[in-house]
């Protein structure tokens, strides 16, 4: 059977992110401690990758517009089967903090410049077509915890043989991700010119001064906000209402899977119907979600909450990047889906960073209500945004 440029991508993408997940969740912490590390330094460490992600997206889509989607996709192919080999070599914190670094450089890379190729390749089905791709990262992201997981417990009389094959088994996958990218294809409009440096310069400055683009990836923004504070508070409040350790990764996992099933068919839909109706939508169920669920404390009650929260994600993820992808140019889509990574991990890392604060000043309950203003908040501008370009257009 041949494997169209949809199901390379979608194979790549979770593998990919099987293969960076797998080297973090549940080992990193385990094996940083294993090395001598503190709590603080842990954070830190586990902090690296997505610090990659906020230098390193934007720059990578514009280089994707001005030397080509695979040559990109390759480049972060070579990182998803390089680093993992790394981790063997580790003896130290700092060492792990520098081979963090470069693995992060693959999925910083990769994102961003893979949903630009889907953007590129289906015109008309592109929030499908990213549902899809989206879909089969998630996967990996679900699967690769419970897989570390399983290979550490096989290994526990033998903790340094059960790193190595966490670590061997991401090499593996990273390889494989090598594999499929050989194959996939540059699309035959948006480079046949790549853009000149100045074109380039030019496109950054335009993209920065567009304000519906900007609306849209800080619209993203806010809720990866909101989910960054969510993975990180869930636990402690679940576990201070007295909920066990099995009923918390079933939270969590709830998320995941609700948005690999929805992610497609909530891309089909913005694809028929309209993008920015939908986004509003699912902020505003974001912050019903997310600004509840420290008023309950009952397991199915926070379940439903969960799965709620869960849905309004891919409500906005799946129209956001396609609305991104539809009002950038062509040949300067790499860099304006550079830019909605490079928001969407500022988001996603700070939510964590303030939401400390605010449990230091009301309790854990004070985290998930910031959770729920910015989303909600950030509706208005958006939608401000969106008709003050539509009245600009019909005038």
């Amino acid at each position: 059977m041949r494997l169209g440029p949809s199901r390379i991508l979608g194979g790549a993408g979770f593998l990919g992110i099987f293969s960076s997940t797998l080297s973090k969740s549940p080992v990193l912490p385990l094996f940083a401690a294993n090395l001598g590390a503190g709590p603080a330094a842990i954070g830190v460490v586990a902090s690296v990758s997505a610090f990659t992600g906020v230098l390193i997206s934007l720059p990578a889509g514009l280089l994707s517009d001005k030397l080509g989607r695979r040559n990109l996709l390759l480049l972060s192919a070579l990182v998803f089967g390089s680093a993992p080999f790394l981790y063997l070599t580790v003896d130290n914190i700092w060492q792990l903090g520098a081979v963090r670094f470069y693995h992060g450089l693959a999925t910083a890379v990769f994102i961003p410049v893979a949903m630009a190729l889907v953007a590129d390749l289906f015109p008309h089905t592109r929030a499908e077509k990213m549902g899809w791709f989206s879909a089969a990262t998630l996967m990996g992201r679900f699967l690769a915890p419970l897989a570390g997981g399983a290979l550490l417990g096989w290994f526990a009389a033998s903790p340094k043989t059960g790193f190595q094959a966490v670590y061997i088994g991401c090499g593996i996958a990273g390889l494989l991700v090598l594999g499929l990218a050989v194959f996939l294809p540059e699309p035959r409009v948006g480079h046949a010119e790549s853009l000149s440096w100045h074109e380039a310069k030019n496109t950054m400055l335009l993209l920065a001064g567009d304000g519906c683009i900007l609306a849209t990836c800080l619209t993203e923004a806010g809720v990866l906000f909101a989910y960054g504070v969510f993975e990180v508070f869930l636990p402690l409040y679940a576990i201070e209402i007295g909920l066990g350790a099995h009923q918390v990764g079933a939270l969590l996992a709830s998320q995941i899977i609700t948005l690999a099933l929805t992610k497609p068919l909530l891309g089909r839909f913005s694809d028929r119907h309209g993008r920015s109706p939908q986004i509003a939508v699912g902020c505003f169920l974001a912050a019903l979600g997310v600004g509840l669920f420290p008023l309950l404390r009952i397991f199915w009650s926070l379940f439903v909450l969960s799965v709620i929260f869960g849905f309004s994600l891919s409500v906005i993820t799946s129209a956001s990047s396609a609305l991104v992808a539809d009002l950038s140019e062509e040949k300067g889509r790499g860099s304006a889906m550079g830019l909605l990574g490079t928001i969407m991990d500022i988001g996603h890392t700070t939510g964590p960073l303030l939401g400390g604060f605010v449990a230091v000043w009301l309790g854990l309950k004070g985290p998930f209500w910031l959770a729920a203003l910015l989303p909600g908040s950030i509706v208005p501008f958006f939608i401000y945004s969106m008709r003050l370009a539509s009245a600009g257009q019909s005038s």
